[in-house]
């Protein structure tokens, strides 16, 4: 069956604000709108929220009402802080003695430049104790007085002590300010970086502060009564309420917003997601269906945001052809669109006429070998995506696509300048512009340890056509063109899940230790709107730096989707044999759950242990789970600790480096519960007991360990 409701998904970019609808039910795309961003009225971008809101309602026969859910991607905080357009932090730092010397110095943030020239603005006062109201007001008063707009309290080791943070908090809270404390923003020890993060958080606060009060009131005041997630950085969404909080969290979600339309549209478990628009492609990774996320870098220095690691090159579909010498030298970073040239492929043969082949300085600042047609119809720019139409690489209905015979009439004065036929020419023109983006696929697929067996790209954007199937080509990889992948975005944000992440570092953690940790994260998803039946949390313990890592994602309604289609034995078999790269009769099932297979094969190698390799398929027929050499057992929600014990105890490595307890997944139910981020067979077994608890005594449990090397 179908319902009415529907998930609205909307990306604000710099120019034009995208927005989907996604049947709640199949998530099938049922209508998609573009409107220019609205910087300048009134209201700002979210005039341009509710236009484009209002025009998909009409478009898909829509009332305000049958909105499930509704979230929005943003690149304001990422523009505030690349234009300098910030508020000036009032910095109060908190300590005597030697405390007071660290204090002292985080002053210094002040020097951080926003852009050429620019710096952040930031007013330092000084507090020595916390508790002496009078002390506190005068030092609220001085960075106001110096223009303060938003105040930050930061302490060393407030993390463990966060009383003296909060009390200063508390007594200027008659200013009438924003205000945060560093422990709020993150609890990772490091003073210097955690107040760094705490004071660019502070400094688009207010900023963020007005827009979230005008969205919400907005999408309010439209009749929309699901509440309003914003895309975070690191893939997932938050309430609108966590981002007034935590603004930070919205630095960079443009690209992560693409990668999570992947995830959930694409369903990628391994592999690379490349978003190419007309100037650049971001690329990030997919590892066993999670995105890579790190601290980010901001203002030249590293924080402590986790977001999405994403690496941009400066090519796109509108990248210039560049030559010198009778040869193609190179593609970009300069576009058809900075540049302000039409492409050659979507002019028409009349246009194209007696065209010649020159070389201009698009900018003052570029070199003269950019080349450009000029013509019967104008000027034109020869770019990527002119290339990959000649080649017959861009799919019918693709954004980009444009007619081949005018593609390779663009591309035919160039291939005479060069001795070649057309053909050629345009494959120099792509080989010179993936180039970059191969070298750092490669990078981030070693980085990664991403197996190129089993990865694959997926292109997403309006210029996916011009770089991923020849990357795909040249670099002997899997890949395809997303569905919908001009608006891959906003359906990520459509598609996105709640998440939360708590990082605590605990010397010596105990089991209780982190299980109270994951509680925390469970608790602040469910506590965003997550369904408490929907969450999953994969906790990750590293033992180097007594770092204790818990991320938990949930849908905001039970996922129960209705698919018009569902993979049968036979499907699932041959995804699996393909993915494992053998004979599908040298393939079989060896465990499964309702929604999961596990296949697996044999690997014989001479002198070496044989191999067992493992998929775990779901119902779709869409791989979820790679294992390069795994060990599966069956057993039922009673028996599992016993027989989890057994296996963990046997799989367990010890050595100069310590204890090594294997990778465990769990398959329950509908999910695959991830605990490989343990490597004390305690604390691993503690948390697969947490996983167990709310379960039937006889529900079938899948173990898949993976030895770790």
């Amino acid at each position: 069956m179908t319902t009415h409701r529907i998930r609205v998904g909307i990306d604000v970019g710099g120019t034009f604000t995208d927005a989907v609808a996604v049947d709640a039910t199949t998530l099938a795309l049922l209508g998609q709108v573009k409107v220019p961003t609205s910087h300048h009225h009134k209201d700002g971008v979210a005039h341009g929220i509710v236009q484009a809101l209002d025009t998909l309602l009409e478009q898909t026969g829509h009332d305000p009402a049958d909105v499930a859910f509704l979230a929005h991607g943003t690149t304001q905080a990422t523009n505030a802080l690349l234009e300098g357009d910030v508020a000036t932090v009032g910095l109060i730092g908190i300590g005597s003695g030697p405390a007071a010397v660290l204090t002292r110095r985080l002053a210094s943030f002040g020097r951080l430049e926003l852009t050429a020239g620019k710096r952040l603005p930031l007013a330092y006062a000084h507090v020595a104790d916390p508790a002496d109201g009078a002390e506190v007001r005068a030092a609220v008063a001085q960075v106001a007085a110096a223009g303060a707009q938003v105040l930050v309290a930061s302490e060393p080791f407030s993390v463990d002590r966060p009383e003296g943070e909060q009390a200063v908090l508390d007594a200027a809270r008659d200013a009438g300010l924003p205000m945060t404390a560093a422990h709020e923003i993150t609890s990772l020890y490091g003073l210097h970086k955690r107040t760094r993060t705490a004071v660019v958080n502070a400094a688009i606060l207010p900023r963020m502060l007005a827009t979230a009060d005008l969205v919400d009131a907005s999408i309010v005041k439209a009749g929309v009564s699901a509440p309003l997630m914003v895309m975070r950085c690191d893939g997932g969404v938050m309430s609108l309420d966590e981002m007034r909080r935590r603004p930070l969290l919205t630095v960079l979600s443009g690209p992560a917003a693409g990668v999570a339309g992947a995830l959930m549209q694409e369903r990628i478990s391994e592999g690379v997601f490349l978003e190419t628009g007309g100037t650049s492609t971001d690329i990030s990774v997919v590892r066993r269906g999670k995105v890579a996320v790190r601290h980010a870098t901001i203002l030249g220095r590293t924080s402590y945001l986790n977001a999405l690691d994403v690496r941009t090159v400066g090519v796109g579909g509108g990248s210039m052809v560049r030559i010198a010498g009778g040869a193609v030298t190179g593609v970009g970073p300069r576009s058809a669109h900075i540049a302000g040239l039409p492409y050659a492929c979507f002019a028409t043969l009349d246009d194209l006429r007696d065209a010649t082949v020159t070389t201009v300085r698009p900018m003052d600042d570029d070199a003269d070998d950019h080349a450009v047609l000029d013509a019967a119809g104008g000027r034109f720019a020869l770019t990527m995506t002119c290339a990959a139409n000649a080649l017959g690489r861009v799919p019918e209905g693709d954004f980009a696509r444009s007619d081949q015979d005018v593609a390779r009439a663009a591309i035919a004065p160039l291939a005479a300048l060069l001795g070649v036929d057309v053909a050629t020419a345009a494959t120099r023109i792509l080989d010179a512009g993936v180039a970059q983006v191969r070298s750092v696929v490669e990078t981030m697929m070693r980085d990664y340890r991403i197996d190129k067996d089993t990865a694959v790209l997926v292109g997403g954007g309006g210029g996916a056509a011009s770089v991923t199937p020849h990357l795909a080509l040249t670099a002997g990889l899997e890949g395809r063109i997303a569905q919908h992948s001009e608006v891959i975005s906003p359906i990520g944000v459509a598609l996105a899940l709640v998440r939360e992440q708590v990082e605590r570092i605990i010397p010596g953690v105990t089991q209780e230790q982190i299980l109270a940790v994951r509680a925390e994260a469970e608790q602040a998803v469910v506590a965003q709107g997550a369904s408490a039946a929907e969450v999953e949390v994969e906790v990750t313990v590293d033992p180097q730096t007594n770092t204790v890592r818990a991320i938990a994602t949930g849908a905001t309604e039970l996922r129960t989707q209705d698919r018009a289609h569902r993979a049968d034995g036979d499907e699932r078999l041959r995804a699996a044999a393909a993915s494992l790269k053998s004979d599908p009769s040298a393939v079989r099932a060896l465990a499964g759950t309702p929604t999961h297979t596990v296949y697996g094969t044999e690997v014989r190698r001479r002198f070496r242990a044989t191999r067992h390799p493992v998929r775990v398929v779901d119902t779709d027929g869409v791989v979820r789970l790679h294992v390069p050499d795994a060990q599966v057992e069956t057993t039922t929600v009673a028996g599992a600790p016993d027989v989890l014990a057994r296996l963990v105890r046997e799989a367990t490595s010890y050595g100069d480096g310590g204890v090594r307890a294997p990778a465990l997944r769990l398959l329950l139910g509908t999910r695959i519960a991830d605990l490989s981020g343990v490597l004390e067979p305690g604390p691993l077994l503690a948390l697969a007991r947490s996983e167990l608890a709310s379960r039937g005594a006889d529900e079938a449990v899948v173990a898949v360990l993976e030895v770790r090397t």
